[in-house]
């Protein structure tokens, strides 16, 4: 019965650890090498909003790709900070099934999150597993609410402006728009069906650091888990302690 808030609360610290580790690595940079990196997507965002048809991408596109802000060789390029929702989960290049377990995947094909105009990055992630959250609340979120994308050491800040629920097969939605600095969160829709997607869409506001970001809450077990905890493993301790005095060891 414990398995799903255990595991939750399992795969939030690991997702935890990770943030921890990727900024680490950023620690370790100096000013040049971060300016490099972020310069390097910005260059590929250019290259992307130029192209007829942007989520076809060449084999050697795809090399530059996967090459561009993974500064740990892990494959990670960031982390989205979603405070109406309380989550805080790492951002991976590409969208495969074995990273959508474990956190947020970024759709080949759509920009970098590291802002500027004509630039619309899509990040997708899972809803409904017993195992994480991940993006399993984004139907909570509401027009206003802002979510934080961390790459390297810049913050980019985007309020939520659109909520949509489109086919599998639509991408109007969530291609580059000539001007704009997008980046939309997706999930499968509706729970357990799966048969559309849930577009939630933002747009750059400047960043405004707050002391109290949720990013730098210490994560805890939540009481009622260490109360029921608690209660199996006394009901498990009794069990062997009786069993024990059956056999007259004491």
């Amino acid at each position: 019965m414990l398995y799903p808030s255990v595991s939750q609360w399992w795969n939030s610290m690991h997702q935890s650890q990770v943030i921890a580790t990727y900024n680490d690595a950023v620690e370790k940079l100096d000013d040049k090498q971060s300016e490099k990196m972020i310069e390097e997507a910005k260059e590929f965002n250019e290259k992307l909003a130029n192209k007829a048809y942007q989520w076809d991408l060449s084999e050697n596109e795809k090399k530059e790709y996967e090459s561009i802000l993974d500064i740990s060789g892990t494959g990670i390029m960031g982390y989205v900070d979603i405070p109406a929702i309380d989550v805080e989960i790492p951002i991976y290049h590409d969208n495969d099934e074995g990273i959508l377990q474990v956190g947020i995947g970024h759709i080949p094909g759509s920009s970098f999150p590291v802002g500027g105009k004509s630039t619309h990055s899509v990040l997708t992630g899972h809803t409904g597993l017993p195992s994480s959250r991940l993006l399993t609340d984004v139907d909570q979120l509401e027009k206003g609410d802002v979510f934080y994308i961390h790459v390297i050491d810049k913050t980019y800040a985007y309020e939520v402006d659109q909520i949509k629920v489109v086919l599998p097969e639509e991408t109007k939605d969530i291609s580059i728009v000539d001007g704009n600095d997008y980046c939309t969160l997706v999930t499968c829709t509706p729970y357990g069906v799966n048969s559309h997607r849930l577009l939630v869409r933002g747009k750059r506001i400047s960043y405004v650091d707050l002391d109290d970001r949720l990013s730098e809450e210490i994560h805890v077990l939540p009481m009622f888990m260490v109360l029921v905890i608690a209660i199996i493993l006394y009901m498990v301790v009794s069990l062997i302690v009786n069993k024990f005095r059956k056999r007259g060891y004491y």
